[in-house]
């Protein structure tokens, strides 16, 4: 039996692997859960799953937190960056399953990658932020970095059994969110409402946004450069908006295995809580014949740059990719709070990118220096 803390339990990542557990209690048992302020579904997760420590936002949630359960289950709760890391590294839990959202994930993964647990790595911004210091860590402490991502799932599955030697590219596929066919010229009248509504995952706000804008592509693209340890030019982005090939490897003999199946989370969070192995989800498998065919396309960096933004972080590398990311965090929560437009996101992003004096091989501190002045001049840019 695998012992599982999930931090961020009451998000889209971290309910459907509460899905994947329900369906399978005598293979996983619940040692952690955290959350940010969602406390009744948290108290719903807690007197289900019986927990032994649970970690929320601040004092004030952990209060009412504490209040809300009515049931037997009386863990412990702690809260803040402590709690989270705190819980990232709990004695008891052998996987920790990072399904935070955004920067904050960055400070507990190192916490859970210095206690030995292996990672299920949901949160990007992780290796966006710091990259070269979470992988040289997880080395030194012989931790496994397992992707959790549909489509670093997608190439960690094609690449199994294969030698490293014979890889030669990765086809990293993108849905193309709800603004594919929409011309540029119309990009100015784009509503929450209108970037909201995914033609084929259902996700959070956050990465919806990210999607709509190209975004969570970009971020993938430089986290798959840290998790396999490949160059940023050995990486092609597609669009296929059937969203049902999750991405492919290409070798060397001219060879590409791609992986296959319907738009769920499920299938990639089961794999990285079973692997090698498989589980029984139940889940259909693509109706090929209906489908008819698979159509794929190169990404219009022209209307959505974060493509652009991401390739040359990834490739200065230091603390460029931390900037972006901080600014692209503080973008997208201006445009869900309607204090800018869809087109004033890139607009941020790249004008935080343009004003930042790059730092080569940053420690720790210099990363998270680096996010909170990228978060101040994006918000000063607002």
């Amino acid at each position: 039996m695998k012992h599982l803390s999930i931090l961020g339990s009451t998000g889209s990542i971290g309910t459907s692997a509460l899905d994947v557990v329900r369906r399978y209690p005598d293979l996983f048992n619940i040692k952690v859960l955290t959350a940010a302020n969602n406390i009744a579904l948290l108290a719903r997760q807690i007197e289900e799953f019986a927990p032994e420590m649970v970690a929320v936002f601040d004092e004030t949630t952990a209060f009412a937190l504490a209040r809300s359960l009515t049931g037997n289950c009386k863990p412990e709760i702690l809260c803040g960056e402590l709690g989270y890391m705190t819980a990232a590294a709990w004695e008891s839990a052998d996987l920790v399953l990072l399904a935070m959202v955004g920067a904050a994930g960055l400070k507990p993964a190192l916490a859970a990658i210095e206690a030995k647990k292996q990672i299920g790595l949901a949160n990007k911004e992780t290796l966006v932020m710091a990259g070269e210091l979470v992988m040289e860590t997880a080395r030194a402490n012989g931790v496994d970095i397992l992707p959790v991502d549909s489509e670093h799932s997608a190439i960690f599955q094609c690449l199994r059994g294969n030698l490293t030697k014979d890889f030669k590219q990765i086809f990293l596929t993108a849905s193309g969110g709800p603004f594919r066919r929409r011309p540029l010229e119309d990009f100015s009248s784009i509503t929450l409402a209108d970037a909201l509504n995914h033609p084929t995952w259902n996700m959070g706000h956050k990465i919806t946004i990210d999607s709509a804008t190209l975004m969570n592509k970009g971020l993938e693209v430089i986290e798959a450069v840290h998790l396999f340890g490949i160059s940023p030019d050995a990486i092609q982005v597609l669009v296929h908006p059937q969203s049902i090939v999750h991405s492919m490897v290409g070798f060397k003999d001219g060879t590409v295995m791609a992986q296959m199946g319907v738009p769920d989370m499920k299938a990639a969070i089961a794999y990285a809580l079973s692997q090698p192995g498989r589980l029984d989800l139940d889940l259909d498998f693509p109706d090929f014949a209906a489908l008819g065919s698979l159509a794929f396309e190169p990404p219009d960096v022209d209307k959505f740059p974060s493509l652009t933004f991401a390739f040359e972080a990834c490739k200065q590398k230091g603390t460029l990719p931390a900037v972006m990311n901080a600014a692209n965090e503080v973008a997208v929560q201006a445009f869900l709070e309607g204090r800018i437009e869809f087109l004033g996101i890139f607009n941020i992003i790249s004008s935080t990118m343009g004003r930042h004096r790059r730092i080569d091989n940053p420690d720790l501190s210099g990363i998270i220096e680096a996010d909170h002045w990228a978060r101040e001049t994006a918000n000063s840019l607002i």
